[in-house]
């Protein structure tokens, strides 16, 4: 069974999970549940990130040590991704002992391999330095990312101007090295957007960076000391990077978790990290690069991109009440493009629930089982579906695949968007064959038999393809078809013969509301 380990970002311990989380965690969840439907051998690790100086303020702001904050905001990130229906293979967490002993390891691994180079190129060295700090993104900024004063990313944050004396990275060493990389693989990252960003980076050079911190002490601990003999904390991304790679040392995920990555999916705004320090970091340490970054957008709300610190919030739980669970994984999905920006509304999310999900998908299958429980008794007759329809069908789900196994990147909307195709396709079919019609006259059995297989085999197909978008869903509609055991393990590269089911029509999939909560 081949293999696909696949991440995410860890999200950041300093508040609650908000839409721009979501998306990325579902988002991920739906690519890892495809692949699995695929015949692959899935882990999907998500985490948390619960070290820096970020961390440490709003602790104390709480008045809590920061050990006791962040177990709390994990608490939090976990039940929501419960919720959502994210299921996850491994949830890793920056203050857990096994990653900090494994950071640990990393980092003198790279001190292993500086023992045979002269001093000048050793990858570790120390420096004094003075920079403009954005505790937001726990990194220094560059002037092209100050904007009037203020951190691009974090424009309602002051930033400091720090000065210390750490251990340095040489970055700038592997400007060329990481240029061959992308020349060799220009899919490491995608989409092309993003890694024409990082090309235009590299073409400008790259500054050595800070691997250590002398400011706070939440943190990794930095295994050596300096020449003075002071020791220092692990700056956060040095920690936080590693968490792909360490996840194989807890126990029971040496195989489920062995390196490399075949799939890392982040966030646009941390692709340099990704795309030139991560790989920087396991080039120096002699370990193989993941296979792919992935970087999708950020989805907003009225214009504006979710930001606790900006105010611009909307409360998840507010949105999944609204239509349930499936419903709001199905919305993100489909109108926030993985590999671009996109915009929340209610308004939106009102018009694709009841155009998608209540009068295409939702009225397809109450009037196909609705018929096949009049015309036969509830039994699927065992007929040929209808070869012309299923030839289209089929177009649709080659462009599916395509969009969620790598072949054309991964687009989770695209996927959405070839079933609805299916959907709409064949309520279509229902109008053009009339099988009310067919039903009068017995001398059209044969033919009415083939419109209701047809119907049945083209909801089953929407079942098993739309499982890893709304896996309750899904499994309802599954379920009222006559589908035996989980649609989850409905393999989606083989054909589901639905012969001999038997139909039981149950709740609307996606009943209409007259007043949706909060509305």
């Amino acid at each position: 069974m081949p293999r696909f380990f696949l991440t995410t970002a860890i999200d950041y311990a300093n508040g609650e999970p908000h839409l721009g989380h979501a998306l990325e965690k579902i988002g991920a969840d739906t690519i890892a549940r495809f692949h699995r439907q695929l015949g692959y051998d899935v882990h999907l690790l998500i985490g948390m990130d619960e070290h820096g100086q970020k961390v440490a303020q709003t602790a104390e702001k709480e008045g809590v040590p920061p050990q006791q904050f962040v177990d709390g905001i994990a608490d939090l990130f976990q039940a929501m991704w419960a919720r959502l229906g994210v299921a996850y293979d491994q949830f890793i967490r920056t203050t857990s002992p096994e990653h900090k002993a494994a950071v640990a390891r990393l980092i003198e691994q790279i001190f292993a391999a500086d023992v045979s180079l002269p001093e000048p190129q050793r990858n570790f060295y120390e420096r004094s330095y003075t920079g403009m700090y954005c505790v937001g993104c726990e990194s220094f900024k560059q002037p092209a990312d100050i904007v009037e004063g203020k951190c691009a990313v974090h424009p309602t944050r002051t930033l400091e101007e720090v000065t210390e004396h750490n251990w340095f990275f040489r970055l700038s060493a592997y400007t060329g090295r990481l240029k061959q990389l992308f020349a060799d693989h220009p899919r490491f990252l995608e989409p092309e957007s993003r890694r024409n960003e990082i090309l235009q980076l590299l073409e400008q050079g790259l500054d050595d960076i800070s691997a250590s911190r002398s400011r706070f002490d939440w943190g990794v601990p930095f295994p050596r000391p300096l020449s003075n003999g002071d020791t220092q904390t692990m700056y956060v991304w040095f920690d936080a990077l590693p968490n792909y790679w360490t996840a194989c040392f807890f126990p029971g995920y040496a195989d489920k978790a062995a390196w490399p990555a075949n799939l890392h999916v982040i966030g646009k705004d941390i692709t340099r990290f990704h795309a030139v320090i991560w790989p920087a970091m396991l080039m120096a340490a002699g370990e193989p690069l993941p296979a792919q970054v992935w970087a999708h957008g950020f989805i907003s709300l009225g214009g504006e991109r979710f930001s606790k610190s900006a105010g611009v919030k909307l409360q998840l739980a507010e949105a999944v009440d609204r239509y349930g669970v499936d419903a709001f994984r199905y919305y993100l999905l489909r109108d926030v493009p993985f590999d671009g920006d996109g915009n929340f509304s209610w308004e939106r999310f009102e018009e694709v629930y009841n155009s998608d999900l209540a009068n295409t998908l939702g009225n397809l299958g109450s009037r196909s089982i609705a018929m096949i429980e009049k015309y036969r008794a509830g039994v699927v007759p065992a007929a040929a579906p209808d070869a012309e329809l299923f030839a289209a069908h089929d177009a649709s789900l080659v462009q599916a695949r395509a969009a969620v196994d790598g072949d054309r990147r991964y687009r989770p909307h695209e996927v959405i968007g070839a079933l609805m195709d299916v959907a709409r396709r064949t309520n279509e079919y229902i109008q053009r064959t009339q099988p009310w019609v067919l039903a009068k006259d017995p001398a059209h059995a044969a033919q009415l038999d083939s419109v209701l297989v047809t119907l049945e085999a083209s909801l089953a197909t929407c079942a098993a393809w739309l499982a890893p978008v709304m896996p309750e869903k899904m499994q309802a509609l599954w379920a009222q078809l006559g589908g035996a055991g989980d649609v989850a393990r409905a393999r989606l590269d083989q054909r589901i013969d639905v012969a001999g089911w038997t139909v039981t029509k149950g709740a609307p999939l996606f009943p209409k509301p007259d007043a949706p909560p909060g509305a």
